[in-house]
């Protein structure tokens, strides 16, 4: 399979990321993961490696490279025993730079998606609201247009990066009484009057910065409207299909790497006189899991293969999300429970994925949402078309 995707480029980029990983990164993550603040220097050394533009135009420092080199960035990153750091770097990278480079007019680019390529600012998408949840046409934040100004009130929850970011990438109701045909986007510079971010006390994802937001009657410029006034609902969606598969990744490569470091305990751990890899009752379990987590790979794969040729994979991304995630939490469920009482113990890797796997079908749409926008499209026939061509 890794032949049909990967090239020896590919290969060598892998191999490359890993050594940086375990140079500049895994020194730092257990620091990171008590303090809840991941320190600023690397993300300037992930910019200076090109990390963060992977994806992006050469014309703005990035390497514009195929779908398949974000793929082994998130994989990789799942491998360090800290999907709070990976969030943080996933979610600056692939949602917030998604929409500076789809929406964002060329002064934009350059005053933003620049220096965000070269890890000089940080950037958070604030979409999720304390009583929207996933109803993002339920939000209740505004934007009222005075003169050359757009005047913000409202507030923003479970925002990666909320705290430390330098800008955000808002999604506000210019016109409330046309519900998701009334939501546009802007950018804000975090420095505002107006602006406060609370940090918030999560279960896990402990390195990240999870904020809740409000907006007092922040002023922002007219120009920094992103895209056209009432199209914000249209955008968002059009990039839940890179979100979605992004989640999916991050599942099958957590499941992965708890599979993998279990099977080597087991291969040392004896109990009544042999290696517990031996009994019969694991392995099966350990088997049942790994094929599930393969099947998970296998599709996820396709799905990007079709997604970095332009198709719209709303459908399969979708699938992807909400299975890769359930099979990931099993697995490490499963994984735990081998280990016995080490599996319960912070030192062991094991606690702190079974915590950071949890947000899986929880986070960018919860695997019910899911379920119900496939329903429409398996039972009711609905066909979703790509929002903005």
């Amino acid at each position: 399979m890794n032949s049909i995707y990967f090239t020896e480029e590919h290969q060598a980029f892998r191999e490359s990321l890993k050594d940086f990983l375990q140079k500049e990164v895994v020194p730092h993550i257990e620091k990171w993961e008590k303090t809840g603040t991941i320190e600023r220097f690397i993300w300037e050394k992930f910019g200076e490696m090109g990390y963060f533009g992977i994806a992006y135009p050469e014309a703005y420092g990035g390497l514009d490279l195929d779908l398949f080199y974000t793929v082994i960035f998130l994989e990789e990153l799942q491998k360090i025993k800290s999907s709070g750091f990976a969030a943080a770097m996933w979610a600056h990278g692939y949602l917030a730079m998604t929409h500076l480079n789809a929406e964002g007019d060329e002064r934009i680019k350059q005053d933003y998606l620049v220096p965000s390529i070269a890890g000089k600012k940080i950037g958070a998408l604030c979409i999720s609201e304390p009583f929207g949840g996933s109803d993002v046409a339920g939000m209740r934040t505004n934007a009222v247009k005075k003169g050359d100004k757009y005047i913000i009130n409202g507030s923003k929850t479970f925002i990666t990066n909320g705290v430390y970011a330098d800008y955000y990438i808002v999604a506000a109701k210019t016109n409330p009484e046309l519900g998701n045909k009334g939501i546009s986007i802007f950018l804000m510079d975090t420095g505002l009057k107006g602006i406060s971010a609370v940090k918030l006390d999560k279960l896990g994802w402990r390195a990240s910065d999870t904020a809740e937001i409000a907006f007092d009657n922040v002023e922002i410029p007219a120009e920094n409207l992103m895209g056209e006034e009432g199209k914000g609902f249209p955008y968002i969606m059009q990039h839940f299909a890179l979100e979605r598969l992004i989640m999916a990744i991050n599942a099958h490569a957590r499941a992965e790497y708890a599979i993998d470091y279990t099977i080597d305990y087991m291969s040392h751990r004896e109990a009544f006189g042999k290696k517990i890899s031996k009994f019969q009752a694991l392995r099966h379990t350990l088997v049942e899991h790994a094929t599930e987590v393969e099947h998970c790979k296998v599709f996820n794969y396709a799905a990007v293969a079709r997604l970095d040729k332009g198709e719209y994979v709303v459908k399969e991304a979708t699938m992807a999300k909400l299975k890769s995630t359930k099979v990931a939490d099993d697995a490490i469920y499963s994984c735990l429970q081998m280990l016995g009482g080490y599996g319960y113990m912070e030192e062991y890797p094991l606690a702190r994925l079974f915590r950071d796997s949890r947000l899986g079908p929880i986070g960018g749409g919860t695997s019910e949402i899911l379920k119900e926008i496939l329903g429409k499209m398996i039972i009711d026939n609905q066909n979703y078309e790509p929002a903005v061509k």
